[in-house]
């Protein structure tokens, strides 16, 4: 006890490192470089314990450069489509077929469709043409014949699922799996979309089951990750791997499974199962947080691989393969061709066949052999860093530095140990990086406060370079070094969130090197307009952008400029995606939330690392308002605070909304245009929706849907109004509230 009383200042910058593991553990605060750590420990473990072995159970029939060669380029017309799946079937003999393409648009190559028209028009009096049409229509109808290869057969289509904010979608979706009232009433965090794209009616209904081939890009641009199931309007739908096993596996029913509520509290949400049931059997797929499972991908990927065969389509369809060569076997249909933009990066490549992830599934899911990351891996990353931090701070000062080393190196030994067994005997992905970081940090902390704590002269160069002065403030200060002063204080000023929507579309099409130089390009010429109008860059966290107006100099027009500012970016970024559109590049979004009030601002952190920002309500209310703009389709979100020092601008007003952390609520704006540019047509469109809001906030539906009629007449495109729409349809149905105050609550922006 004595020797730990002498140390104590040690144990203490010891248990510095501990406890950020914790709070990064806990996700209170995240630390990039820890998550970055994690994926490389994972990657490097995938790819060292990979089987690399063939597994002949499934074989992918490609549409490579051969092919296209071959048979003309991609899509091919459906008659084409018909040979293969009839070779597949009757000459090979195949178990099962998926198709990890979408087929959302008729074939109208073989001429039916025009030659239909001229039998109806121009060549009407002409009975021979007509009859001769008839009789060849059969051969004509490609999609018939497509799908009548596809019926009565076991077949798995495939579609995908999107992000559209206006919720677009063609074609015919699959019936769902899972129905929301199979939930008991939970709220998981499966993966969500707005629309889709899926195959046209007449191939759906030859082929009534059907999966999505939807994968999770992590922020690196890395698929380690696919959903089995995902959300659709309230519904749950399944993968394409999902549904060709169930099919294997005799059409089993799809159930959530979720962990003992006896260990666990009463509001715990998740779902750490898919159950597969059929009679009183039940199989267990483990899934994570999003009912997602991470990809075992069994090696490096492609035709020369070693993990799957590859057959040239081309092949089929010509019928170079011996009958029968692929009897029982489980095949899917896609691509490995560069132009057909279906690769992927992953852990194991940067060209992976995205077919082939799908396949890795499936193989799994044969095996019964799935990773995954479980849901306890926050309470197994806590005791870990709990155990080995006290062990260390407790430990190492009491020991010389020859055995602080071997203490140290025995922590990591087991540490790296208990990982991997979890994870070759289990399947367990649990998180490694933050407790060995720890491990590393606590030994440097000690050793370098043992030997080095009385080096005065160590200690203040590396508070000097410990502590970030941003560039406008150093500019400030050269101009008058004496009137300025970096202590917090409080002080009204406007702050903005700006958050780059497309950023996981592009991180699937671009390469690193070039999505760092877009990301850079885009806010490149963001931070010019924030500091054209004297705004100053708080910070960049990703692809968001927070800078914020009246400090460190006060600006009396402080929300006029934030709104200026705002509404040029939002024109930047239009000419950026006309840019984008000219080099074949993805387009981007912004969205922008600004708030003013009181703040406190000043030169803020710890001694390690120190910065000038703003904290405070206010600044979390401008967070939280960024985040809305993709709820209500517009680009900008304003606070009532903002707007009333912000006159010279056109509003509209979006809603009153409550958000989490906050009782009263607030009304939000968008800025249309500076005042005096709008016409009169907009200004009576306005004048209309304000009508209607009175309308809705007095909960008279059937006034709101007339009002609603003529904003759809007056704009028909606007995704305010659909928004709006929906909302009094729904409304409608419940009891007149006359406590209601015409918020909308949102609990987790």
């Amino acid at each position: 006890m004595k020797s730990i009383v002498k140390h104590w200042r040690r144990i203490a910058v010891t248990l510095i490192p501990v406890l950020l593991a914790l709070l990064h553990a806990v996700g209170v605060v995240r630390i990039g470089v820890l998550q970055r750590l994690d994926d490389i420990i994972y990657d490097a473990r995938l790819q060292a314990t990979m089987p690399k072995t063939l597994d002949d159970r499934v074989v992918i029939i490609d549409i490579d450069e051969k092919s296209l060669a071959d048979l003309g380029r991609w899509p091919w017309s459906r008659n084409k489509l018909a040979d293969l799946v009839n070779t597949l079937f009757q000459d090979q003999e195949i178990a099962i077929l998926g198709f990890d393409v979408v087929f959302a648009e008729a074939d109208e190559s073989s001429g039916l469709a025009r030659l239909s028209q001229l039998a109806r028009n121009e060549l009407k009096d002409y009975p021979a043409f007509s009859d001769r049409l008839k009789q060849l229509q059969p051969d004509l109808d490609f999609d018939a014949a497509f799908a009548a290869a596809l019926a009565n057969r076991p077949v798995v289509m495939g579609y995908y699922l999107s992000s559209d904010k206006e919720g677009r979608s063609n074609g015919v979706l699959p019936a769902p799996v899972l129905r929301p009232d199979a939930l008991q009433g939970r709220q998981i965090r499966a993966t969500s979309w707005t629309g889709y794209g899926a195959n046209i009616e007449q191939l759906a209904k030859a082929a009534p089951m059907a999966g999505f081939f939807n994968s999770i890009t992590d922020s690196d641009g890395v698929v380690r990750s696919l959903p089995l199931l995902a959300e659709y309007r309230g519904e749950y739908y399944e993968s394409i791997a999902l549904s060709m096993f169930r099919v294997i596996a005799g059409m089993p029913s799809v159930a959530p499974g979720f962990s003992n509520e006896r260990f666990l509290a009463k509001n715990y949400q998740g779902m750490d199962r898919v159950l597969l049931k059929q009679g009183d059997k039940a199989l267990a797929i483990p899934v994570d947080e999003r009912v997602a499972t991470l990809v075992p991908y069994r090696g490096r990927g492609g035709v020369n691989g070693g993990s799957f065969r590859y057959v040239s389509a081309t092949d089929v369809v010509k019928k170079k393969l011996p009958p029968g060569s692929l009897k029982g076997k489980v095949v899917l249909l896609g691509t490995t061709a560069p132009g057909l933009l279906d690769l992927r990066v992953t852990p194991v490549g940067e060209t992976y066949p995205g077919v082939e992830t799908h396949a890795n599934i499936i193989s799994a899911l044969l095996d019964g052999n799935m990773l995954v990351r479980p849901d306890y891996a926050i309470g197994y990353e806590v005791v870990m860093v709990l155990l080995s931090g006290l062990l260390l701070a407790f430990g190492l000062p009491l020991l010389s530095a020859p055995r602080a080393v071997l203490l140290s190196v025995a922590a990591l030994a087991v540490l790296l140990s208990m990982n991997l067994w979890l994870y070759l005997g289990y399947g367990l992905v649990l998180p490694l990086a933050s407790v060995l970081a720890m491990v590393v940090a606590s030994f440097g902390l000690n050793m370098s406060y043992g030997y080095f704590v009385e080096s005065r002269s160590k200690r203040e160069l590396a508070n000097l370079f410990g502590t970030y002065v941003p560039p406008e403030l150093v500019d400030e200060m050269l101009k008058d070094p004496d009137s300025y002063n970096m202590q917090a204080t409080n002080r009204e000023l406007t702050v903005m969130f700006c958050d780059m929507r497309g950023f996981t579309k592009m991180s699937e099409r671009m390469e690193p090197t070039q999505l760092q130089a877009l990301l850079t390009g885009v806010f490149s010429r963001l931070t010019t307009l924030i500091r054209a109008n004297r705004g100053t860059i708080d910070k960049y966290m990703g692809d968001c952008v927070m800078a914020f107006w009246g400090a460190p100099v006060e600006t009396g027009d402080h929300a006029h400029l934030a709104v200026k500012s705002a509404m040029e970016m939002a024109n930047a970024v239009r000419e950026i995606n006309a840019e984008h559109r000219a080099k074949g590049l993805p387009e981007i979004g912004i969205g922008i939330g600004l708030n003013t009030g009181t703040m406190c601002v000043g030169d803020m952190g710890s001694n390690i690392r120190r910065s000038y920002t703003v904290i405070g309500d206010a600044v979390n209310l401008g967070s939280r308002l960024e985040g809305l703009s993709k709820v209500y389709g517009v680009d900008i979100v304003v606070s009532e605070s903002t707007k009333k020092l912000a006159p010279d601008f056109a509003w509209q007003e979006l809603d009153k909304v409550r958000v989490k952390g906050k009782e009263q609520a607030v009304s939000i704006h968008w800025p249309m245009a500076p005042a005096g540019r709008v016409n009169a047509e907009v200004t009576e469109e306005v004048k209309t929706w304000a009508a209607f809001l009175r309308a809705y906030r007095a909960q008279n539906w059937d006034q709101a849907d007339v009002f609603l009629i003529n904003l759809m007449r007056m704009n028909a495109k606007k995704y305010l109004y659909q928004l709006y729409s929906e909302r009094v349809a729904s409304m409608r149905l419940l009891p007149f509230d006359p406590e209601w105050d015409g918020a909308t609550n949102f609990e987790t922006k």
